[in-house]
């Protein structure tokens, strides 16, 4: 996976071809969540499983937060993957954490990490808005990790294990996603701010350090610039996000065994107040796998968590909820323009699109009109 000129990770065939798999073209078209997303089948009936259009299956939902107060105040929100993972790994239930960090070379930039110890967890805890593919770590399908990733990686992971018939699997841990960035956009937000192009830098976050948390930048020479949490991602990363993230129908983390978000207050219209606070995170147990986990972690004293009905969590992610209902009249405008689209199911998109029809119809021909006029420009 590389960087494409613009700014996104795309796959590159390697020459002589070098794969573990049998078949890597097959598996590449079976596994890569560009071409197809399935919502993973339901299990066996279990009288805990609850069930919201918009969030999908799970076996309970909490309002969380880290016990750790360094943890909690690091963390985008809450911090309780970190707290998770980092009890797992001290108590040997697992060997390392597979994740997204920062590259220590290049900070600007964001790699795939493997890390086996709290105070490496810790440093490196707090989102990275920016293209980074974890999967590329050998030791992400190995049964003895927790992988962290983003819900497409959770589900291109699932996918290729049972493509494999691998029955022992990783603990797959995601969050609510709301697509990625460009890594030119990064680069272009600290042109704003005021860093010299080129500058080395000795730190750059996207979040963390409370909650909602700041962009914050620092280079070797001790200069210094922050930005806003609805700046740096309202006005510079989240409009420059990929097509395929704004069709995505699983931000919600469905493949995942537990997945966390922003738990915040939100204004009259659903949307959140962005006020300095401590972070808290809503909390879902994916699986009964995730859900003895969290259970777990509660016990030892490792998070706090208090029960969360789920229709309080979809009040609060309207994005999520308004992706998922539009989904199936943008991805048809799409298609009728004469594009490739990617294949999903099991998500319900149709029967959810035609519970408002005008909407849908309005979204098919908006999606329509962008399409057809992308599509003559590149004639």
């Amino acid at each position: 996976m590389e960087l494409d000129d613009s700014g996104f990770n795309r796959p590159r065939r390697l020459l002589p071809l070098r794969s573990v798999a049998p078949n890597p073209v097959s598996e590449l078209k079976h596994s890569c969540p560009g071409l197809t997303v399935r919502r993973p089948a339901k299990p066996l009936p279990d009288a805990d499983m609850q069930f919201e259009p918009s969030l999908g299956r799970t076996i309970s939902s909490w309002q969380a937060w880290a016990a750790n107060d360094q943890a909690r105040y690091r963390g985008s929100s809450g911090g309780v993957l970190t707290a998770l993972a980092t009890w797992m790994v001290e108590t040997g239930m697992a060997a390392q954490v597979i994740g997204a960090a920062a590259d220590p070379a290049a900070p600007e930039r964001t790699v795939a990490v493997e890390l086996r110890n709290g105070n490496d967890l810790l440093r490196q805890s707090g989102s990275r808005y920016a293209p980074v593919s974890i999967a590329s770590k050998e030791q992400a399908l190995s049964p003895s990790s927790v992988v962290v990733g983003k819900p497409c990686e959770a589900s291109a992971l699932l996918r290729i294990m049972d493509g494999r018939g691998q029955r022992e699997r990783p603990l797959l841990m995601s969050f609510f996603c709301a697509g990625v960035p460009s890594q030119f956009a990064t680069e272009r937000l600290l042109r704003e701010m005021g860093i010299p192009e080129g500058a080395p830098l000795r730190t750059l976050r996207y979040r963390g350090h409370g909650w909602p948390g700041e962009f914050f930048v620092e280079t070797n020479e001790g200069l210094t610039a922050a930005a806003t949490y609805d700046k740096s991602w309202g006005e510079t990363l989240g409009p420059s996000m990929q097509w395929r993230c704004k069709i995505c129908p699983d931000g919600v983390g469905e493949s995942a065994d537990i997945v966390a978000g922003d738990f915040w207050k939100t204004d009259t219209k659903g949307y959140p107040i962005f006020t300095d606070s401590s972070g808290v995170s809503a909390l879902l147990a994916r699986t009964r796998r995730g859900h003895d986990a969290i259970l777990a972690g509660i016990a030892a004293g490792v998070i706090v968590a208090e029960p969360l009905e789920l229709r309080q969590i979809s009040a609060i992610q309207p994005l999520q909820v308004d992706r998922r209902a539009t989904l199936w009249g943008r991805i048809a405008g799409r298609k009728a323009a004469g594009w490739a689209v990617p294949n999903y199911s099991g998500f319900g998109l149709m029967r959810l699109g035609i519970q408002d029809p005008l909407k849908t119809l309005r979204y098919f021909y908006g999606s329509f009109r962008r399409s057809w006029m992308e599509k003559y420009r590149a004639q």
